[in-house]
């Protein structure tokens, strides 16, 4: 029924087969998992490994145990949280890919923050942009300032779900945009473009003009993406992707 696994990276493995399952609906909601016995023969792994695993599937909510009877499959088991694991978006290309996703949703709450922003909401973009030159000039990096203005906007359509997804994506970018702001720092052409990129959001959002924000936002996360390649093109780097405190 399961795949003999080598000695690395067990417990990872196991968890990841017996997602599959039941994911896949062998194990349906509700269903008893086989005995930690009947996995540690089926898997060729030690109970210790099996125990781990269940753990882990526990901990994301997707088992549960009942004293006396066993490990069963959750309600929600079918539904799967979003993830990226960070192995997977330590290289340039695979931080361009999530630059390339957040572009498109960028876009859209762009588009949304001038059709719904309220002056509270358009006063803290506003606030968020200028905050960002107050910390270059201060010496400082100006990320914290940059990620606080892209939350700002997404704030200002009222849909909470764009605001999570982008804190979402955002953690993985963090090294990313500290490296490609140092760059900037340093090209006065850069830094100047990324300014007017932002200032262009901020303006169409003012003036309620959904097409010129999306464009506005499209715009700038396509120059991002092309000014982190050129950065890699001209220093030969791979992005170390950590997750942001």
């Amino acid at each position: 029924m399961f795949q003999k696994i080598p000695a690395r990276a067990l417990t990872d493995s196991v968890a990841e087969q017996l997602l599959d399952k039941i994911q896949g609906g062998t194990f349906a909601r509700g269903a008893k998992l086989p005995t930690e016995a009947v996995l540690s023969e089926e898997f060729g792994v030690s109970r210790t490994v099996i125990r781990e695993a269940i753990a882990r599937l526990k901990y994301e909510g997707l088992v549960e145990s009942r004293q006396g009877s066993g490990v069963f499959v959750t309600d929600q088991a079918g539904i799967r949280p979003l993830r990226i694991d960070y192995t997977d978006v330590d290289t340039l290309e695979a931080v361009l890919q999530i630059v390339e996703l957040r572009r498109s949703i960028e876009a859209e709450v762009a588009a949304q923050a001038a059709r719904r922003r309220s002056d509270a909401a358009m006063a803290g973009i506003d606030a968020a942009l200028a905050r960002i030159d107050t910390e270059v000039a201060e010496g400082g990096d100006g990320v914290a300032a940059d990620v606080a203005f892209h939350r700002a906007i997404a704030e200002a359509t009222g849909n909470p779900y764009f605001l999570k997804t982008l804190a979402f994506l955002s953690q993985y970018l963090e090294t990313a945009t500290r490296v490609t702001r140092t760059n900037e720092a340093r090209r006065a052409d850069f830094s100047r473009q990324v300014r007017e990129e932002h200032q262009a959001i901020a303006a169409a959002i003012r003036a309620g003009d959904p097409d010129a924000a999306r464009n506005a936002a499209q715009n700038h996360m396509y120059n991002a993406a092309r000014r982190l390649s050129q950065l890699g093109d001209d220093e030969g780097i791979d992005l170390p992707v950590s997750p942001s405190h």
